[in-house]
């Protein structure tokens, strides 16, 4: 992306940035402060120390850490958790770490966020008097309705209806103004909130204080979202945008606030008495519009997380921190991509969730403590990218100190969810972080077993063959994909597949490599004739954001190279030849399989083990590359990473005297 252009703020630019990079942070006053104050006697000091740890949250999170720091951390204009890590991964190989633990925490995140947005939306109806009485079930089949319909959309893309997220979120953040300044004339004194001297005395003061720090966080779960999302709208109309956004989630807290500070002395709790202020600070004749709006802003919110989490899984499958899974591309726009598997994980995941929690103030139990930990994770990824940008060390501890303060104080606060509903979230990301660091720590281990040869050292045989007219031909085109990145060496199974046993007889040899880079979207080749017209090797370098479609990418190499005159592609049968009839290309691709041969350690066998039964879940090699089943022969062959040292086998001599 044009830097120019990346930084450039419009009109346009403004409201693609407000339909999509706001959903998750913009519904949080559906929950915040109901959240705060459930099962609590409302003060001034809880109102004004919740509002101000809200403010202060807002501020020093979400503007100074996000906004203004994080966005500088731009890999070719793309943000979130697996693009800061492609910039500094080369610093220390432990850095995949926190990275897969953000990744994992964000994809849970996505569980969580349309159950308890969609939910706290429709609970609004509970404000409506003639449905006040409207029985928790129907409001589950309500949401879990939206739910279907809204997973089940996921296959058509959300080109044509994204366009409306802006203009609808607009009107979203307009009327979260509106009502937050109709309902702060009653209650003028609500803006001693923004003195922070409030949100230290609640914290250090108020019985049990600290633990609010839990239901506050909510108000910033959205922040890595907005970093995830930078690609799409450019830093300059993030940072402009925001200005907006934050002025009137605060409005509109400050209106809550008030109207809570009329109700002094009151208690609400979930699930006995519980009055939404979000609702509650709506007029009568407005509230169905109100609930409406809401419930259209926490659809967006939802749809932004969905779409995110599909680009992060494809990111993770580009790094090697994924299994293979099926990808489609609903339209044409950049970026839009739609994983099956991805989508009924999430869809189960969402689905589950509002039937165990059941309610909104339920949800907001588990909500909050899985996120921390991609917070800290980009706290630590993004330190490392100020060390490469060679920022004064002292600075970077300062960052380190403040911000691992914080969010360690949020997640020592979130801990206390964890027995009413927290360790669903903690589990589910567990569960995903399990996946990728199986993922990580197999292909250490196959590493080992991976043999490379020289390949000048086997051209000879390999012309040999081509030319050996006993043999029958396999194809005119033989392609392999290899994994060797040095383009003099290649795999000794491919060695072996070609030379050994049934020798695979062809016309033209091709060994083609797929090179992932740290930038997003780069789509080059190259090409170097190892013996011109018989070995060719074609390199693709591909941005970790770009898919491997190698069918339609290796016809358009050939296609160049033909016009180039650079290789005869023409079939060598005779006949054929003598029509000039194109040779057909067979693609071979080698998988492994877990041998019983080896002699792993417990904890390595494990990994394994597992490794090929996610693997066995996904799709096969062939087809995430984008290859036609059509022309692809797949060859297994037995992993053997530790082979049997010692094999006690005895034999036994036949005495000649014995009867038989």
């Amino acid at each position: 992306m044009d830097k120019h252009n990346f930084n450039k703020v419009s009109a346009a630019g403004l409201l693609i940035a407000l339909g999509i990079i706001y959903g998750d942070i913009g519904t949080s006053p559906l929950y915040v402060l109901s959240a705060i104050i459930n099962g609590k006697p409302i003060d001034d000091l809880l109102i004004f120390g919740g509002l101000s740890c809200i403010i202060w949250t807002l501020t020093l999170q979400t503007t100074f850490k996000y906004v203004i720091l994080t966005l500088q951390a731009d890999n070719k204009g793309e943000g979130g958790i697996f693009s800061l890590y492609t910039l500094v991964r080369r610093q220390k190989k432990w850095l995949v770490f926190p990275a897969m633990l953000g990744g994992a925490a964000l994809l849970a995140d996505g569980m969580i966020t349309p159950p308890i947005s969609i939910t706290s939306a429709i609970e609004g109806l509970k404000n409506i008097p003639a449905l006040n009485d409207i029985h928790e079930n129907t409001i589950i089949i309500i949401v879990i309705s939206i739910l279907v319909v809204l997973f089940f959309m996921q296959q058509f893309g959300t080109n044509s209806i994204g366009k409306m997220f802006g203009p609808v979120m607009f009107i979203w953040f307009a009327m979260l103004a509106v009502l937050g300044i109709g309902n702060m004339s009653s209650e003028m004194n609500v803006f001693n909130a923004f003195n922070p001297y409030w949100g230290i005395k609640l914290l250090t003061v108020y019985p049990e204080g600290f633990w609010i720090l839990g239901a506050v966080f909510l108000c910033t779960t959205g922040a890595e979202a907005l970093y995830s999302d930078l690609g799409h709208c450019g830093r300059g109309n993030i940072r402009i945008s925001w200005i907006f956004v934050k002025a009137c989630l605060i409005l509109n807290y400050l209106g809550q606030g008030a109207w809570l500070l009329n109700h002094k002395g009151m208690t609400f709790t979930n699930g006995v008495n519980m009055q939404n202020p979000f609702y509650a600070i709506m007029p009568d004749w407005f509230l169905l519009w109100g609930i409406v709006i809401a419930t259209i802003a926490a659809i967006i919110a939802s749809q932004a997380l969905i779409s995110g989490s599909f680009t992060l899984i494809s990111e993770a499958i580009r790094l090697d921190l994924w299994p293979r899974m099926k990808i489609k591309y609903p339209t044409e726009a950049k970026g839009q991509l739609y994983i099956p598997g991805i989508n009924t994980l999430l869809f189960a995941g969402c689905c589950g969730i509002v039937l165990y929690f059941r309610s909104s103030g339920a949800m907001e139990a588990a909500y909050g403590l899985a996120i921390t930990l991609c917070m800290l994770a980009t706290t630590v990824l993004f330190s490392n990218f100020l060390v490469s940008k060679r920022r004064p060390p002292f600075l970077i501890w300062i960052y380190l100190f403040v911000y691992i303060g914080i969010e360690s104080a949020f997640m020592i606060a979130n801990l206390d969810k964890f027995p009413h509903g927290g360790f669903v979230t903690l589990i589910i990301g567990g569960g995903l972080f399990g996946v990728m660091y199986v993922r990580h720590r197999a292909k250490k281990i196959k590493n080992r077993y991976v043999e490379f040869v020289r390949v000048e050292e086997y051209i000879p045989k390999i012309e040999e063959l081509s030319n050996d007219s006993s043999v029958p031909k396999y194809a005119t085109h033989l392609v392999y994909l290899t994994s060797a990145s040095n383009p003099k060496e290649i795999e000794h199974k491919i060695i072996y597949s070609i030379l050994r046993g049934k020798p695979k007889r062809a016309d033209i040899y091709w060994f083609v490599h797929v090179q992932t880079l740290d930038d997003p979207y780069t789509s080059e080749y190259s090409v170097e004739h190892i013996i011109p017209n018989d070995i060719i090797r074609v390199e693709f370098r591909l941005g970790f954001r770009m898919q491997p479609r190698l069918n339609l990418m290796f016809k358009k190499v050939v296609e160049d190279l033909v016009a180039n005159r650079e290789v005869n592609i023409t079939s060598r049968y005779e006949s054929q030849q003598r029509n000039n009839m194109v040779g057909d290309f067979q693609f071979i691709v080698m998988e492994k399989f877990m041998s019983q041969d080896n002699e792993l350690p417990f904890s390595e066998d494990l990994i394994m083990r597992l490794y090929f039964w996610l693997k066995e879940l996904g799709v096969s090699e062939s087809r995430s590359f984008g290859l036609e089943q059509s022309n692809v022969a797949v060859e297994k062959f037995p992993l053997i990473v530790a082979p049997v040292s010692k094999l006690k086998l005895t034999r036994v001599w036949h005495n000649e005297d014995e009867e038989v």
